[in-house]
């Protein structure tokens, strides 16, 4: 099939990122296992912040070669206003790598606007407080199942059900809005959005489910070691407003753009024992990062500068010729 000079550079792109995707998620399916095992000995915002990285690789690398090399390469050494023929196989992963971002944009917008609905039906019907000891604001809803939840992207709100404000003690309702607000500190639901927006490794096929389940569960932890700070007795009052949560019985469904309390019970043993029998200290400074973001930035820009020498975009752009024919 004869292609114009643009839409030859789009069917180029979606094709090296399903292919780069594809290879990195493989990379990542394989070594899954080991990982799992490796971030079971580190502490949770370590492990969380490691898996995180870790699912989102493949997204990483496949966008960025495309956008650092792939189109460079292409607008520099391609010949413009010109047609070309492109083979089969390119149209094939070209179709491919689009499809797969049309569902990541697909199930995130859905996401998005859930998340709005949501907001929008809380205006209506939950009362809005101030808390002077969490010194917070929430949305109290008058419902019997157990709601404590951190809805939303933009501005999340804190969810309370009535009937848990009323059986949790201070010191059970201080520590799990903590909880709360270390997932808000965390940013969360941000990390589940960039989740969905992350294309799978073959459409409708996702590999990679196991290592955002293991996410899932140490995000909660580290909640749980912020919430505890290393004081047993508030680590005992968070226990405590778990197996309160509980017992009241299964929450509502809430949008996937938010993080409860107890969004289910099978890691509620889990939970309550590293509650119980340890102490986690309070994790470093957000202060403490920032050197370390100016460095990987720094880092990031220099190897980018070494990318677009002149030897290396004509070997990428080589591999488009190969690929088109």
């Amino acid at each position: 099939m004869t292609l114009p000079y643009l839409v030859r550079l789009l069917c180029l792109c979606f094709s090296f990122f399903f292919l780069l995707n594809a290879a990195c998620g493989l990379l990542v399916w394989t070594l899954s296992k080991y990982a799992l095992r490796f971030v079971a000995a580190r502490r949770a915002p370590a492990a969380a912040n490691f898996l995180l990285a870790l699912r989102l690789f493949p997204f990483a690398v496949a966008t960025l070669f495309v956008i650092v090399l792939c189109v460079p390469s292409y607008v520099r050494l391609e010949p413009g206003a010109t047609a070309e023929r492109v083979g089969f196989a390119c149209l094939i992963f070209g179709a491919l790598g689009l499809l797969t971002w049309c569902l990541a944009l697909l199930r995130a917008g859905r996401a998005l606007f859930f998340s709005a609905v949501h907001h929008r039906r809380l205006s209506r019907v939950a009362a809005k407080t101030f808390m002077r000891e969490q010194q917070c604001s929430v949305f109290v809803l008058n419902t019997r199942e157990p709601v404590l939840a951190l809805a939303g992207v933009v501005r999340p709100r804190l969810l309370i059900s009535r009937s848990l404000l009323e059986s949790l003690s201070l010191a059970e309702l201080n520590a799990a809005v903590i909880h709360e607000m270390a997932h808000r500190a965390s940013r969360d639901n941000l990390k589940r959005l960039l989740v969905l927006l992350a294309p799978e490794i073959f459409p409708f096929v996702n590999p990679l489910r196991r290592v955002e389940q293991a996410w899932s569960r140490f995000a909660e932890w580290a909640a749980d070691d912020w919430a505890a700070a290393g004081n047993s007795e508030r680590a005992l009052s968070l226990a405590a407003a778990l197996l309160h949560f509980a017992r009241l019985g299964v929450s509502p469904a809430l949008p996937y753009l938010s993080t409860s309390l107890l969004a289910t019970d099978r890691d509620l043993q889990a939970r309550v024992d590293r509650l119980l029998h340890t102490a986690q200290a309070m994790p470093s400074s957000r202060r403490t990062r920032f050197p370390l973001r100016v460095v990987s930035v720094s880092g990031a820009v220099v190897v980018a500068g070494l990318l677009l020498t002149t030897p290396v975009l004509s070997f990428v752009h080589d591999l488009q010729e190969l690929l088109l024919h």
